[in-house]
């Protein structure tokens, strides 16, 4: 791997691991739904327009089509939906801890129920990754965090493992960027109504709340994604997954740095033992199907569709 693949796959890890913090101080000053909605629709028009200039249009494959609409739902209006709406009452790094376990939910999935392969090395990442994972959630309970919030995150996960898993086969077509945009769209859609239903919009623009919300539009929802794209047109998709091993480490850092969340052994412990085992399972997979798909922790709508990729997040 050359130095410059190295450097994408970084910035892309941080990048992606530091939008829990943003949207942490996103609804502490904003109502979660209708917040990611408008975050949504700004990404999505954004990502389209992008298209625009990019020479891309509106026709694709069935599969993207499927793709645009399951992510768009699943990964968007019901991972990120729940993940914003437990903030309110859970910490940007027990977020991005759960958050984490999807490489490790699908790894278990395809091993399970699709019957993939997977080595000894996999296995026991699956396990200690696990391990990590409920060590983590197990601290954090007894130190007050809130139940709800964690189940909310939980269910999240387990929302997008559903929709990476759904779209298997799912390929070809190009208008990658235009697939991003129209699946943040599909997102912001879904989500408005039921944010008009249950939220008052009464917000006060902070320069702190703008700062955020311009954030995690531009830096988590289009950099890291374009960023994802170079990064697997450059080494392929099975080695760019390795990098979601750094997603864990990175969003307790961020959370620690910027919003001053405490961080005590125990989640050091936990935070070393779910990254082990995250990238365990992923030289696992790597050596056992060399240059076939794995589905990455984000922006696994957009990938879905991406040309020889099937389908995080």
């Amino acid at each position: 791997m050359d130095l410059r693949a190295l450097l994408l796959g970084i910035s892309f890890a941080l990048m992606w691991s530091s939008a829990f913090s943003s949207a942490r101080i996103i609804v502490a000053e904003a109502p979660p739904i209708l917040s990611l909605s408008l975050r949504f629709a700004m990404s999505g028009a954004l990502g389209v327009l992008l298209a625009y200039a990019m020479g891309q249009r509106m026709r694709l494959t069935a599969g993207q089509w499927r793709a645009v609409v399951v992510f768009g739902i699943c990964q968007n209006a019901l991972y990120l939906g729940l993940n914003f709406v437990a903030m309110q009452w859970i910490e940007a790094s027990l977020a991005a801890i759960i958050a984490s376990g999807l490489p490790l939910l699908v790894a278990l999935a395809n091993w399970v129920i699709f019957r993939e392969g997977t080595r000894a090395l996999g296995v026991a990442g699956l396990v200690a990754g696990t391990f990590g994972v409920m060590l983590i959630m197990g601290t954090r309970l007894q130190g007050g965090a809130d139940p709800l919030g964690i189940l909310l995150c939980l269910l999240g996960v387990a929302a997008l493992t559903a929709a990476t898993l759904s779209v298997r086969g799912a390929s070809g077509g190009g208008n990658l960027m235009m697939v991003v945009g129209l699946q943040m769209l599909v997102g912001s859609a879904a989500l408005l109504p039921v944010g008009l239903a249950t939220e008052t919009w009464d917000v006060t623009w902070t320069p702190r709340l703008v700062a955020a919300l311009a954030y995690t539009t531009l830096v988590p929802g289009l950099a890291a994604t374009w960023i994802w794209f170079l990064l697997v047109a450059r080494i392929g998709a099975t080695p760019a997954a390795t990098f979601h091993f750094l997603n864990p480490f990175f969003g307790v850092v961020v959370a620690w740095a910027l919003l001053g969340e405490a961080l005590g052994p125990l989640d050091v412990v936990g935070v070393a033992v779910v990254t082990g085992g995250i990238l365990a399972v992923q030289v696992s997979r790597m050596q056992t199907r060399r240059g076939a798909p794995v589905a990455p922790a984000q922006a696994a709508g957009a990938m879905a569709a991406a040309p020889g990729r099937t389908s995080p997040e």
